[in-house]
């Protein structure tokens, strides 16, 4: 939770605001509380908006929509009104992962927990339409799992059943793979597409995978209107259940209640919420959110607001905007896979310094350390939400508190110099001696998973899929939802343990950068070799993968098609080899002996430092700074982002290389057997 800024409300109706729970483009979502001591999700669109009288009207609909449904099955508002001339939500604040979440951290549901969650969505849909309105958004991560069961939140796009659609042409107000065939193709939609999107997501839920999936989104429609649906994953005994549901024809689908029927659970089931990991997980978020409503200080209605913030980075809440968090406003309007995400509490990002230049030579404090206990040879610090991990001394994994340090959890049995990635924003995923993968819940250290094998070394990650080298020297793609190979092929590239190739995935694409110079794209979904460059350098160079293009570092520092490889734009080193790009929007760093600053749309040249750096790490772009080694390990410089400017240097008297990387204002740098964290400026 991010704390209040100049501008925003203190309170709100009976909500008195505490902090931020997330914004975007056309509102932000408040954590409120009110005299009582009782919580609330409060969202508000953004005053310069507040004039429209559509978004306004829309935005309070949303509200009136939600409060129709009194199915316990659904995230309750509390209350709704405009005052100010702003229009506000007080939403149900519910603490518990996603499906999304819990099938990516704990696999898909057995059949007597998959039955308890499908019966119960079906009930919870089946109260939706009696209640005379279509979700028309239902899918994983609109779906939160507490004590009590599931439950469905965003009524952002809900209609009446006789309702009007709310698209225009080309616009599909629904998540790709999840929409029924009528809404893909702009057509008058009835309760029955939210069936379908129920079959989707149940698929998801029993097998792991999507049942319409594909790196582009008019793929993944057409598989939705003219293809069938992958149920390969989902145990024979379900998939006859779900595949009506998944009828092109809505007339052929199964009303809920039928739905609900077929797969009553076995008695018991429910407590699928109640114990297991899954459970200790919902009940380590809800302890988490208790503890915002119990949290006193000197006045018991006033709590204090670093007690809360420091209540939800340590508790690794999630918190979700009962009736929806309206992603469609906090998402600038459009819809995406991820338009409609639960508010995911990140950790509060530092306060940039002043933008006035930093005096030369005056020291650089940390924010916290140099703190011991990282291994000398660590690769980069990896930040994950509120943690970052590094490689620790004498071994393993180590986690500690993005803002003050502290220590939070240690993995011994991993080794730190296979690698290790993060998946989703949640999992850190590593591998042990025996080549055995495990998966850990970042914030905690919770052992998600385990899963034995010959694995060498783990080179990258998507949102679903850990790319990984055996000892075989096979190329893997491992589901982190299933733990199932879904393919391997002899490797493209030069490989070995002491030299695995530098990797990135997006998009459809893992690229591998081998210690030969050759670069190679792979299809994600296949395995199959898309495009390669024989000779791009003399050495694994990082690249950098972005939407769809990759940047390249070597020979040359290119932009490339993700998709076909085609150049874009290329420049060639003058002295020295490019060393791993790092992009942020419409800037590209790199360094050749200099650190330079380019256009990523053109390749076109904005700025040279005019110190020397070292082209063997990535830049870390923050804020304002830009953070490079220098040359020989004699430190980490900071330039300015916006001039190439120096700033400061973090040089201290030992020997040893440096590693790092930067998350939320701030700068991470292990060195010589130490971690710590350093400001940016604004």
């Amino acid at each position: 939770m991010i704390p209040l800024s100049t501008g925003d409300p203190l309170r709100l109706g009976p909500y008195r605001l505490l902090g931020i729970l997330g914004e975007g483009g056309m509102g932000k979502v408040y954590f409120g509380r009110d005299n009582a001591g009782r919580a609330a999700a409060v969202k508000v669109l953004r005053r310069e908006l507040a004039h429209d009288g559509n978004l306004a009207q829309r935005f309070l609909r949303e509200a009136q929509t939600a409060q129709a449904v009194t199915s316990r099955g659904v995230a309750r508002v509390l209350g709704a009104r405009t005052e100010g001339g702003r229009p506000w939500i007080a939403a149900e604040f519910l603490a518990g992962p996603t499906l999304d979440d819990a099938v990516t951290a704990y696999g898909p549901l057995d059949e007597p927990a998959f039955r308890a969650l499908a019966a119960s969505l079906a009930r919870t849909l089946q109260d939706i339409h009696a209640a005379g309105l279509i979700h028309r958004d239902l899918k994983p991560p609109n779906i939160v799992l507490t004590s009590g069961g599931p439950r469905v939140i965003d009524f952002g796009i809900a209609r009446p059943e006789h309702g009007l659609t709310l698209t225009t042409t080309g616009q599909i107000p629904v998540t790709p793979g999840y929409g029924a065939p009528e809404q893909v193709l702009g057509q008058r939609v009835g309760p029955a597409a939210d069936v379908f999107s129920l079959g989707a997501l149940l698929v998801y839920a029993a097998g792991g995978q999507r049942a319409y999936d594909g790196p582009h989104v008019a793929g993944v429609q057409y598989q939705v209107v003219h293809g069938e649906p992958d149920m390969r994953h989902v145990p024979d005994v379900l998939r006859p259940l779900l595949l009506p549901c998944l009828a092109k024809n809505p007339a052929e689908r199964p009303l809920p209640a039928q739905i609900a029927e077929a797969l009553t659970p076995p008695r018991g089931a429910e407590k699928v919420w109640r114990q297991g990991p899954l459970a200790a997980d919902i009940a380590h978020r809800e302890a988490g959110a208790a503890a915002l409503t119990t949290t006193r200080s000197d006045d018991p209605a006033r709590p204090s607001r670093r007690r809360l913030l420091t209540v939800l980075a340590t508790a690794g809440t999630v918190v979700a905007a009962g009736g929806g968090t309206a992603a469609w406003w906090l998402n600038n309007g459009k819809d995406s896979p991820d338009a409609e995400k639960p508010v995911d509490v990140p950790p509060a990002a530092a306060r940039p310094a002043a933008a006035e230049p930093w005096a030369v030579d005056a020291e650089l404090k940390p924010l916290w350390g140099p703190l011991s206990g990282a291994d000398f040879e660590t690769r980069a610090p990896l930040p994950v939400r509120d943690v970052v991990v590094f490689g620790a001394a004498g071994g393993g994994l180590a986690a500690r508190r993005v803002t003050d340090g502290e220590q939070k959890w240690a993995a011994p049995d991993v080794e730190s110099w296979a690698g290790y990635v993060t998946v989703a924003d949640r999992l850190v995923v590593g591998v042990d001696g025996a080549g055995a993968l495990h998966a850990h819940i970042a914030s905690t250290g919770v052992r998600a998973w385990t899963l034995p094998g010959s694995v060498e070394v783990v080179l990258a990650a998507d949102a679903r899929t850990v790319y990984v080298m055996t000892r075989e020297r096979r190329l893997r793609a491992i589901s982190v939802a299933t733990r199932k190979t879904l393919w391997s092929v002899t490797t493209p590239v030069r490989t070995s343990a002491a030299d695995p190739p530098a990797a990135a995935a997006g998009a459809g694409r893992l690229v591998l950068f081998s210690s030969d110079g050759k670069v190679a794209a792979v299809d994600t979904a296949t395995g199959r070799t898309v495009w390669d460059i024989p000779s791009q350098g003399t050495e694994a160079t990082a690249p950098a993968v972005v939407k769809d293009r990759v940047y390249l570092g070597g020979g040359t520092l290119t932009a490339r098609s993700l998709g076909d490889g085609k150049k874009v734009w290329s420049v060639p080193a003058e002295t020295k080899s490019w060393g791993p790009p790092t992009v942020r929007g419409n800037e590209v760093y790199a360094a050749e002996g200099l650190l330079h600053r380019f256009a990523a749309s053109t390749g076109r040249k904005q700025w040279t430092s005019f110190s020397n750096v070292t082209s063997e790490a990535a830049p870390v772009v923050q804020a304002g700074t830009v953070w490079s080694p220098t040359i020989n390990d004699g430190g980490v410089e900071a330039y300015s982002a916006r001039d190439g400017e120096y700033l400061d240097d973090y040089s201290p008297d030992s020997t040893g290389t440096y590693t790092m990387s930067g998350d939320g204002n701030r700068l991470f740098v292990a060195h010589a057997g130490t971690l710590a964290a350093f400001p940016v400026r604004a």
